[in-house]
């Protein structure tokens, strides 16, 4: 296979530590690693030749535009989560980075949304434009934006479903580090049953997608968007299997309702936003066909919630 020269910005943070690590590890390619602060990659660099690292930041993009010419192949993952530039991020410098790509050398774009953008059917859910949080309408706005690009023929859009991943060479994702706290909570939680229903997906198995979609680039429009994620799990039966890992019986189960819900909010005077008011009411955040690394016939990492508590360091119950 050809060598490409690869863009990946974001490439500090959690996801795009599994990116950079599995490229450096398993390909040849000519990596161009964007970060704000070196210092913060913990990543051997010095394993191979061919691994370039940018201190910069998104705000300066234009910067590089003599190097993003000569782009192959752009990761990216980089995404501000949230306060007053956020905007400036995640739409319009992510959109002008795409700009100075060369659609005629630029084999392909990988752009991470996120998959609270979408609906059951993976189409654009609006409330997501309307009330969603900041980051979310920022990454609803983006999407359709970049369908106005002369790249855009060449733009894969992988959206995430919630995202596991961290060690002591990686940064924690927010999820895996609440973990072993809502488990301390598991003698309550066994007794509690909710509508609910979700996907997750790890770092390692995105990485292992990513890498795959690399040196496979989509030849569709159609085939240019994917949901990553494990099999769709219900809240109950996440639950369930929490129970086994710790060996706890579940002897009752109390439902919970959006109206006892309401009650309790109201009760305690406790504030809202309207997007967590829509979450209540649409709790099946699922989607149609996921993606992740089995689809490829490539080894899952991280498939069931045993493996989700192994992996984020939890002890099993006796």
């Amino acid at each position: 296979m050809a060598k490409k020269r690869i863009l990946i910005t974001g490439a500090s943070g959690c996801i795009g530590h599994y990116i950079s690590e599995t490229l450096i590890q398993e390909t040849d390619h000519e990596l161009y690693l964007l970060v704000r602060n070196p210092k913060k990659l913990q990543l051997d660099l010095q394993t191979r030749p061919g691994i370039t690292v940018l201190e910069g930041d998104m705000q300066e993009i234009s910067k590089l535009s003599n190097l993003l010419k000569t782009i192959d192949t752009a990761v990216l993952t980089a995404t501000s989560w949230g306060g007053e530039g956020i905007f400036d991020i995640n739409v319009f410098k992510t959109i002008e980075l795409m700009s100075l790509l060369d659609p005629q050398r630029c084999q392909q774009v990988i752009y991470f949304s996120t998959a609270s953008v979408l609906n059951y059917d993976n189409q654009p859910l609006k409330e997501a434009g309307e009330i969603g949080t900041d980051y979310i309408r920022s990454k609803y706005d983006c999407l359709h934006k970049i369908e106005k690009l002369a790249i855009f023929p060449k733009i894969t859009t992988v959206f995430p479903t919630l995202v596991l991943g961290g060690d002591q060479t990686k940064p924690y994702s927010h999820l895996t580090s609440g973990i072993p706290e809502v488990t301390k909570f598991i003698n309550i939680i066994r007794f509690l049953q909710a509508d609910g229903s979700f996907h997750f997906i790890h770092g390692q198995d995105i990485a292992t997608v990513i890498k795959y979609l690399i040196e496979n680039p989509p030849q569709t429009e159609k085939q240019r968007r994917f949901v990553l994620g494990q099999s769709k799990l219900t809240v109950n039966q996440a639950i369930e299997e929490v129970c086994t890992y710790f060996n706890k019986k579940i002897y009752f189960r109390i439902p919970l309702s959006i109206t006892l819900a309401n009650i309790i909010i109201t009760l305690f005077r406790i504030q809202m936003a309207a997007w967590d008011r829509f979450c209540m009411k649409y709790p099946h955040f699922s989607y149609a066909n996921p993606i992740n690394p089995a689809n490829f016939d490539l080894p899952n990492y991280c498939v069931t919630m045993s493996d989700v508590l192994k992996i984020s360091g939890v002890k099993k119950g006796k």
